[in-house]
């Protein structure tokens, strides 16, 4: 079975179908959180902005998911130069990572041998591909990190690749040189991310009404959460769930 096409990513007003939406909101940015989580306690590289979050934990007194989210709130002032507006994902991407990033640190045990740190490495980064296709397919707006770059790319017209990496790189930079862990698990998540999240979209992306009657039948089956299309039902309206 192939899997459905992938629809736009655009964000939608938040009244349509939210309870549809909202769940797959949070269990996605909660999934994100606690991937973060998985990485950092397998202690072999992180990705760079959770680089910059462990070295200003070492630094501080604050947890690190205190940081996230302060951090978060200091990137969206950034915002208002560059004309962007934050949407209920922008909020919600600040606090839901703050506390599943913090829940899954106090759950999950230190100082644990090679092989069970490379399996929470790998696993995190599988996990965090999947959150990230599943919070974003929401369409509730970028988070506070993201909305940044795509707005820096709108204000100076140059390509969001350019944009992201030189922003990556330079917060990578800073939390190496604050102490934050550098490794593997960097380069893996630089390599494994974006193909994964690439390859889950397409069975988690909402599509709207409008979409929906654009596209036909081939749009169906991308408005559940998960699974391959389906088949229209008989009848005028083909939108599933509530």
């Amino acid at each position: 079975m192939s899997r459905p096409a992938p629809p736009p990513l655009t964000c939608l007003p938040l009244g349509e179908r939210p309870r549809r939406r909202l769940p797959q909101l949070f269990i996605g940015l909660a999934l994100y959180g606690f991937s973060l989580s998985l990485m950092v306690r397998a202690s072999l590289g992180v990705n760079p902005w959770s680089v910059l979050y462990e070295g200003l934990e070492h630094r501080t007194s604050l947890s690190f998911g205190t940081i996230s989210a302060a951090l978060g709130v200091l990137v969206l002032l950034l915002w208002i130069p560059l004309k962007q507006r934050p949407t209920l994902g922008t909020v919600a991407n600040i606090v839901v990572l703050a506390y599943s990033s913090d829940l899954g640190l106090a759950l999950l045990p230190q100082h644990l041998g090679l092989p069970a740190r490379a399996g929470l490495l790998v696993g995190g980064v599988l996990l965090n591909g999947l959150s990230v296709a599943v919070y974003v397919g929401a369409r509730f707006g970028p988070g506070p990190r993201d909305g940044l770059m795509t707005g820096a790319s709108t204000a100076t017209g140059r390509s969001l690749r350019l944009i992201r990496t030189l922003v990556e790189l330079t917060v990578l930079a800073l939390g190496w040189l604050l102490g934050g862990t550098v490794g593997v698990g960097t380069v893996l998540y630089a390599l494994a991310v974006g193909p994964l999240t690439q390859f889950f979209v397409p069975w988690f992306a909402y599509r709207s009404s409008a979409g929906q009657a654009a596209g036909g039948t081939a749009s169906e089956g991308a408005d559940s959460l998960a699974g391959p299309p389906r088949r229209p039902r008989p009848t005028a309206r083909s939108e599933v769930g509530a």
